[in-house]
């Protein structure tokens, strides 16, 4: 499924400032000879492609897939390329091994250069077309597998943002003296990424609110409309939730929540326009820091079999220093006083890397009369709540509460984006 990451170690080479071979990264398309769709450089920028494929629809206003559009077509712009021309993309594609191999041929045959698969389920197919078309340069998001040459895969460090966001949903639930926040997720403990994103959220909220409690109301699948607008109703009247969090890819919990009088933090997009009188801010993806840097290393590293050397390796993890992950605009009309500078705050300590979520030093976020706001920093254990997913039996079984010792470093990398299958404490499961 898109944006899911197994229980695998991802390799986390990441470079922002390319390493172009064959040329200087610096002038996109400067390097390397041959024409489109022979996976060299195009000695013609006018001459590259870029073929996409999309989980949902192209014309999309809000979401994911409509944040990966907006953000190819952003950083195709800002190396002089035409998305109207030069953008190749087939959408509505399931996550099915054969319907993903059609769209990738669909694309070779239009002398796309690199190909970019945002779902997570398009991933085999993406790494065999790779082999077998050894001049082209695939990208995929939110996976695993790569080779060494012309096949790599991105994500980010979505869980900063989120802490980031729950900073502002904790503010609103003691605006409101309402404790309980509620989360449509498209899973939970199953996926460390929805585990990770659900858990950065959480300790965001209690950071501010620390008698605050976050239900989570799992999906089952990764988008569904009718029951994502559904299951946030149900947070709100079942739970009395006065916020709606989410990991699913429609506005339908802001729409709920506005609806029923409350308010609500998005994910991928702002929100804002969907749901004004109760959109705080969403935890967001600025995708095109990613596919400048992809689109600029296909342009000037002089052949397809240079593309991850390119990247810096296999793997792309960026969060918010790099600007890969961040905030929308916070909706002045509805966040509560002291949000805007409680969220910078925490902003400069995580880019600083000062400070990041999963550490054993706990936040403790004040607002004050004046208006400024106080950040202390806590030596504590991190906790979850006793249980892990177990990835084996699909069952939930015990396990030691202390995910860090208090003052230990940030859970590992690998962890967050492959086992990390519990729930912080102050988490309650809502199916």
């Amino acid at each position: 499924m898109k944006k899911r990451i197994l229980a695998f170690v991802l390799a986390l080479g990441m470079v922002l400032g390319l390493a172009a071979c064959g040329g200087d990264s610096s002038s996109a398309g400067s390097a390397g000879s041959g024409s489109a769709g022979d996976g060299s450089a195009a000695a013609n920028p006018a001459d590259f492609k870029v073929g996409a494929i999309y989980i949902n629809k192209k014309s999309d206003t809000a979401g994911y897939t409509y944040a990966h559009n907006h953000g190819i077509t952003t950083a195709m712009e800002e190396l002089g390329l035409d998305p109207d021309t030069q953008l190749v993309v087939v959408d509505e594609v399931p996550e099915d091994y054969d319907a993903v191999a059609t769209a990738v041929d669909t694309l070779v045959g239009e002398d796309c250069d690199i190909i970019f698969g945002i779902s997570f389920g398009y991933m085999q197919a993406l790494a065999d077309k790779a082999e077998e078309n050894p001049d082209v340069m695939f990208s995929h998001a939110t996976g695993y597998m790569s080779n060494d040459t012309n096949f790599n895969n991105y994500f980010g460090r979505a869980y900063q943002a989120r802490y980031l966001a729950g900073i502002a949903a904790g503010l609103k639930s003691l605006e409101t003296g309402n404790n309980n926040v509620g989360y449509v997720a498209a899973f939970g403990r199953q996926y460390a990424e929805t585990s990770s994103g659900i858990n950065g959220f959480a300790l965001g909220v209690q950071a501010v609110n620390p008698d605050a409690t976050v239900y989570v109301k799992e999906l089952g699948a990764w988008a569904d409309e009718v029951n994502e607008g559904a299951f946030a109703r149900e947070l709100i009247q079942s739970f009395n939730c006065g916020v709606i969090s989410q990991h699913c890819d429609s506005a339908q919990p802001q729409i709920a929540a506005q609806d029923l009088g409350v308010f609500g933090c998005g994910y991928n997009s702002d929100m804002t326009a969907d749901a004004p009188q109760a959109h705080l801010t969403a935890a967001i993806w600025n995708w095109n820091v990613y596919y400048h840097t992809a689109i600029e290393a296909a342009m000037t590293c002089g052949g397809a079999e240079n593309f991850v050397n390119a990247m810096g390796g296999p793997a792309y993890y960026g969060g918010l220093a790099e600007g890969f992950v961040d905030v929308s605009p916070l909706n002045e009309a509805t966040v509560a006083p002291g949000t805007a500078e409680a969220i910078e705050a925490v902003r400069e300590l995580i880019v600083s890397g000062e400070w990041d979520v999963f550490s054993g030093t706990k936040l403790h976020i004040t607002v004050n009369d004046d208006g400024t706001v106080t950040v202390d920093q806590e030596d504590a254990d991190l906790l979850c709540d006793g249980y892990e997913y177990d990835t084996t039996s699909g069952t939930l079984v015990e396990r030691d509460p202390v995910i860090v010792a208090a003052g230990g470093a940030s859970v590992e990398d690998s962890v967050i984006t492959g086992s990390m299958n519990y729930f912080v404490a102050g988490v309650e499961d809502a199916n």
